[in-house]
């Protein structure tokens, strides 16, 4: 009997797991956003500081690591990581990238989170029409998906 117990959490543990493995998180915001159109999905830009935010770490244990959110994200938003490290190394196209995005969004701290949908110009430019923002919201999952889903459907 303990064998099956044991067989069955190590199988459900497993199963968790592997929903937040399967996300992906994107840093290159021309390959989202060419993934966003094709799919036609919004964006979610999650503007943090990996290595040293507290919120931002708390964003993700609380949210991110979520099976409801996993679930969420896998079917209403294209999932793109816009990171803003102090002890981790970066690329320099992805820091200026980074850097340029969160002055076209004025974001002024961390956890941020924008929606918004990509629009290719005539030019062949990309547009990125927002949505809205929400960052770090008390409640757990529920509650911040509750925010995102208000975001989605303006």
């Amino acid at each position: 009997m303990k064998k099956i117990l044991f067989i069955l959490f190590i199988s459900l543990s497993s199963f968790f797991v592997n929903a937040q493995e399967d996300l992906t998180w994107h840093t290159d915001m021309s390959k989202a956003s060419e993934l966003s159109m094709k799919e036609k999905k919004p964006l979610m830009l999650f503007f943090t500081g990996s290595d040293w935010c507290g919120w931002c770490i708390r964003l993700q244990n609380e949210v991110f690591k979520k099976e409801d959110f996993a679930k969420w994200a896998k079917e209403n938003v294209i999932l793109v990581e816009l990171d803003f490290p102090k002890r981790t190394p970066q690329d320099d196209a992805i820091k200026m990238q980074n850097a340029q995005l969160q002055q076209i969004f004025q974001v002024r701290g961390y956890p941020t989170v924008w929606l918004v949908n990509p629009e290719k110009t005539d030019e062949g430019k990309i547009n990125l029409n927002a949505l809205g923002s929400t960052g770090y919201v008390a409640g757990g999952s529920e509650k911040w998906l509750e925010s995102a889903n208000t975001i989605i459907k303006k």
